[in-house]
């Protein structure tokens, strides 16, 4: 066989659909550790100058507390599946926030970080986070991933924060009121590794950009929580080849891609596994969703032999300016029961035992292994 020959054999491997004898579902949630809104007396402060929230969900974006995090654990651990194990929520992390009287008194020309793992910004308070997150952790139904440092673009908002305007003027009054940005006030903002105001050709911000902060994100997610990354999600589901390459670099092993299609796990080229959100479940920001209709969709991945991958993001568990969290557990509750019933031999699995399911046809779980047959090739990888 040629080389371009081998090459394509080697390509169509990689990129070999992934299947599964058993229903699987994984939880993955977006955005934990990024603050928003303060609290009310933040919220009053941005409406005193001037920018009235509540015109949608996203204005109440606060930071979850110690409270929402143990009730999250408590209801997923009330839960079990086909083989009596709890669901695990992957919780995708951004290991840092904007400093921003730090980020003032150098008159904005720089963007100061502070790291999650030394607290929060400014008046920005929560007793008891991190320890929150680490008993759920311990409790084995929270499961930390990487997200990001700011998921913001920080080269599209340096020049915001210096070229004068609107721009200026809205980024300022927040980061007075230490709030970072709302998005969909701002989307020029963009993405960690992704600047909307370029060419098209050119949005990526450059290889060596985020190669120091992948580099410095990882870093910092090791202090965090005494451990290397294994998957990672990129703030707006923005990557490129290159990223993926820099996240292998790191020790990433799986690379978590938003909805939109129905599409199966994957290897690519730099050896990471590829995994697809199914489906979006955000009580918090849908209010026209209804779980019986999720649990029809749900058959449709099922019956492909695919994983079921539910994206809920982290607004959904938020308690402080709007009781999201109230609403949200019970119908996520609700849903996981229902699928329960309608497909008895479901199994709950993370991204990090899917990838164990992929290299060994089983994983490890509180009560032994569990087989799980993958249809495709689980040990190709370049």
């Amino acid at each position: 066989m040629s080389r371009l020959g081998l090459l394509r054999k080697l390509r169509q491997e990689i990129s070999l659909d992934l299947r599964f004898s058993r229903p699987l579902i994984l939880l993955q949630s977006d955005d934990w550790g990024r603050v928003g809104v303060r609290d009310a007396e933040g919220r009053e402060d941005l409406q005193a100058a001037g920018i009235h929230l509540g015109e949608r969900p996203y204005d109440l974006y606060s930071l979850e507390t110690s409270e929402d995090v143990h009730e999250l654990t408590g209801m997923l651990q009330s839960l079990r599946d086909s083989v009596g194990e709890p669901p695990s929520l992957e919780m995708n992390f951004l290991v840092a926030n904007v400093d921003f009287q730090a980020s003032a008194a150098a008159g904005f020309r720089d963007i100061v970080l502070k790291p999650l793992v030394k607290g929060l910004p400014g008046r920005w308070t929560r007793p008891g986070l991190l320890e929150a997150y680490r008993d759920g952790i311990r409790a084995g139904v929270l499961v930390p991933a990487m997200h990001g440092t700011t998921h913001f673009c920080q080269q599209a908002v340096a020049h915001a924060l210096t070229s004068g305007g609107e721009r200026e003027e809205l980024l300022r009054t927040l980061w007075k009121a230490e709030t970072p940005y709302i998005h969909w006030r701002m989307p020029w903002v963009g993405y960690e590794y992704w600047d909307p105001e370029k060419d098209a050709t050119e949005r990526f911000i450059s290889e060596k950009e985020q190669k120091h902060w992948i580099e410095w994100a990882a870093a910092s997610y090791r202090e965090l929580f005494v451990e290397n990354a294994v998957s990672v999600c990129a703030p707006g589901y923005r990557a490129a080849s290159s990223t993926h390459r820099l996240w292998k670099e790191q020790g990433i092993r799986i690379a978590q891609n938003g909805p939109g299609k129905l599409r199966a796990p994957h290897w690519d080229e730099h050896g990471l596994l590829h995994t697809y959100r199914s489906m979006d479940f955000e009580p918090a920001v849908n209010v026209e969703l209804r779980w019986e209709e999720c649990v029809k969709d749900a058959a449709r991945w099922f019956g492909r032999g695919l994983p079921l991958i539910v994206s809920v993001h982290s607004i959904n568990f938020h308690s402080t300016l709007a009781p999201f969290r109230q609403k949200t557990l019970p119908v996520l509750r609700e849903f996981l029961s229902a699928l329960h019933k309608s497909f008895p031999d479901l199994l709950y699995v993370n991204s990090r035992q899917l990838l164990e399911i992929v290299e060994t046809g089983s994983y490890q779980s509180e009560n032994g292994r569990v087989a799980v047959t993958t249809k495709g090739k689980p040990g190709v990888r370049p």
